[in-house]
């Protein structure tokens, strides 16, 4: 009898199949395995042979892209398809300051901030962050003032680490031996030998285009540990090195997201004048900015294997949604999430655009200033006759109302019921389940969730709103579209499905705000402008001023020219909300979609028939599962 193929790893059925097959054979027939010192022998040959196909079959996963679980082996595969998974970020402050240099014995032309540490922070209990400057920074000395104005700062440590080819080593490795190194500040200078006062700054390649055998370059790659090494050029590709030639390379380790948020820098750099005196007097206080963000972790296992096979199939080209989506996050390493449509999509069709829309990590929305760096860094890769266009990021709020009912025997007080639900809400509002492109807020989870939030809540009744913020362009006419991206659901054909918050407008009085009006198909309907003579009494000011697609989730208003607005967060804003026609709402194609914890509402309520105080229901607090009836928000 031969041994069996096995299907699973089962230590019990290696063990029958041992049994089995000694059985089979004449010498053990009739033979007792359960009541004899055999028994332990098959039990460890059993038992090395689950461990033995236990570790093949590990092994076997590893060598596979979509098994792989080491990080080691999951950036060597990736390594093959020429992908540099993203290093951690460090975080970044702007800061300024200034030195007066008026009780100066010997006036200085210059100042000259060296490279490496400029201030320290302690914001964070008794961690202490260091940001530093990549190169040296010089300015002039004006009327006994030297400014230093907007000065942007990385935290982390700056390193320096030399080599010296060696010429009896033809393998020899350039590995930078620290972990948590962002290789964005990674600066590479090279000298002919040790001593020489010529130096060749290096620069990172990610391609081979554009590159010859004279390009100063070098490229680099993950190995273990999180560690890096730099390759330099082979005399066909890049430089070649050779020896004495000396390698200076610094850099910064990094602390990542954990730097985020700092506000309070103390000063803790060098500053020398043109004659390399150390000035150490003079120096005002920091003042900062922008706080530090965009510090970000090292690129994980599950986004490796996200992205690496898209980078590899977009072939260093964007033609496709799919591959803007790739390319993007190695672009702008600060990426949360992106989402790229194409412009045939949009009504009307605008043919030959692609729309790029990027959440920024620790912010919501991207500067004009990275906006157009970005789009330059597109150009090497865009098919002519494409233009990439970057659209501001555009919010779908989830706003909830909830009764909560709980039973009274079962919690000391309703505030820790409803702490409890707030935690586990805001957890959920901070999730990846939402706060991205194509997420989906759905219903049924949320109810659970407040429900299994405390042992005393016995259930609970959500209404549902969705809103979109309009920004306004004040005191000029312009015409608006709002998309949500979700089908509206028509409370009432006799109009105020939507509800706005309040704004004035050209030529008419006091303060307005949007009402609908369904046209008989219910599919769609007009626009109209309302004044309120009391909370529940409107009074129409202007008709058809726009119009709304409940099917689609659209309002467009005509040319209007709104001259202010109640709400001002930063910029001039109009907040439009409505129910959706179904309670799990989708955040498609360019729309953001998030939980509004501002708007969030929790009612407590007893629960007097499981607590046992009215039994019979007659005096049960009924919460209606309809919105509010209010006109306006």
């Amino acid at each position: 009898m031969s041994l069996v193929n096995f299907a699973n790893l089962d230590f019990d059925q290696i063990k029958v199949s041992i049994k089995d097959y000694l059985r089979s054979n004449s010498t053990f027939t009739d033979y007792d395995f359960e009541g004899s010192n055999l028994s332990t022998i098959i039990d460890v040959l059993a038992y090395n042979t689950y461990i033995t196909s236990y570790n093949a079959n590990m092994v076997s996963n590893e060598v596979f892209f979509d098994s792989a679980t080491l990080r080691e082996n999951v950036i060597s595969l990736a390594r093959n398809i020429g992908y540099v998974p993203r290093s951690r970020k460090s975080a970044r402050a702007v800061i300024s300051f200034f030195v007066d240099t008026s009780n100066f014995t010997n006036q200085p032309v210059t100042l000259t901030l060296k490279k490496g540490i400029v201030c320290n922070t302690s914001s964070f209990g008794s961690q202490s962050y260091s940001f530093t400057i990549p190169e040296d920074i010089t300015v002039p000395v004006a009327d006994n003032i030297a400014q230093f104005n907007d000065i942007t700062v990385y935290e982390g440590v700056r390193v320096t680490q030399n080599f010296t080819i060696d010429p009896f080593s033809p393998k020899q490795r350039f590995i930078l031996e620290n972990s948590g190194i962002d290789t964005s500040l990674i600066n590479v200078t090279v000298k002919p030998n040790n001593y020489s006062t010529v130096t060749r700054e290096y620069k990172l390649a990610d391609s081979l285009f554009d590159i010859n055998s004279e390009s100063a370059i070098y490229f680099i790659q993950e190995i273990e540990n999180e560690r890096y090494e730099l390759i330099f050029g082979d005399g066909i590709f890049g430089i070649e090195l050779e020896a004495p030639n000396y390698i200076m390379i610094d850099y910064n380790i990094s602390n990542g997201e954990d730097a985020n948020n700092l506000s309070k820098f103390s000063y803790a750099g060098t500053l020398i004048d043109e004659s390399n005196r150390i000035v150490t007097t003079g120096i005002s206080l920091l003042t900062t900015s922008q706080t530090s963000h965009s510090g970000s972790s090292i690129e994980g296992v599950e986004s490796i294997k996200k992205y690496a096979s898209r980078i590899y199939a977009s072939r260093n080209r964007a033609v496709t949604a799919a591959d803007y989506e790739a390319l993007i996050p190695s672009i702008y390493a600060e990426t949360e999430s992106v989402s790229v449509y194409g412009g045939e999509d949009l009504v009307p069709p605008q043919y030959g655009k692609v729309y790029i829309s990027i959440k920024p990590n620790n912010d919501r929305y991207l500067s004009n200033l990275t906006k157009d760096n970005i789009k330059n860094e597109l150009k090497k890769y865009t098919v002519a006759g494409i233009v990439p266009e970057i659209v501001d990021l555009k919010y779908l709020y989830v706003e909830a109302d909830s009764k909560v009912y709980y039973n009274t025997n079962l919690v000391p007080t309703p505030d820790v019921a409803s702490d409890a639900i707030l935690s586990n809400i805001t957890a959920y509002s901070d999730s990846t389940e939402l706060n991205r492109f194509g997420a989906r807020f759905k219903y049924s989870k949320f109810l659970t969730l407040i429900d299994n939030s405390y042992q005393a809540i016995t259930s609970n009744i959500t209404n549902i709103t969705i809103r979109r913020d309009l920004k306004a362009s004040v005191n000029t006419f312009a015409d608006y579209e709002i998309c949500y991206g979700n089908r509206f659901h028509i409370r009432s054909m006799s109009g105020y499905n939507i509800k706005s918050s309040g704004f004035t407008v050209s030529g008419i009085g006091g303060i307005v705000y949007l009402s609908d009006l369904p046209n008989s198909d219910g599919e769609s309907g007009s626009i109209n402008l309302f004044r309120l003579s009391s909370p529940t009494q409107p009074e129409i000011v202007k008709r058809n001023v726009g119009e709304i697609d409940y099917i689609k989730g659209e309002i467009k208003l005509y040319p209007i020219n709104i001259i202010s607005t109640v709400i001002e967060r930063g910029v001039p804003l109009i907040e439009i909300s409505t129910m959706p026609y179904s309670n799990d709402v989708i955040g498609p194609q360019d729309l953001f979609l998030q939980l509004d914890m501002n708007n969030f509402t929790i009612l407590m309520l007893q629960d007097g028939i499981s607590s046992g105080a009215n039994t019979a229901g007659t005096n049960y607090h009924v919460s209606s599962s309809y919105s509010n009836g209010t006109l306006i928000r």
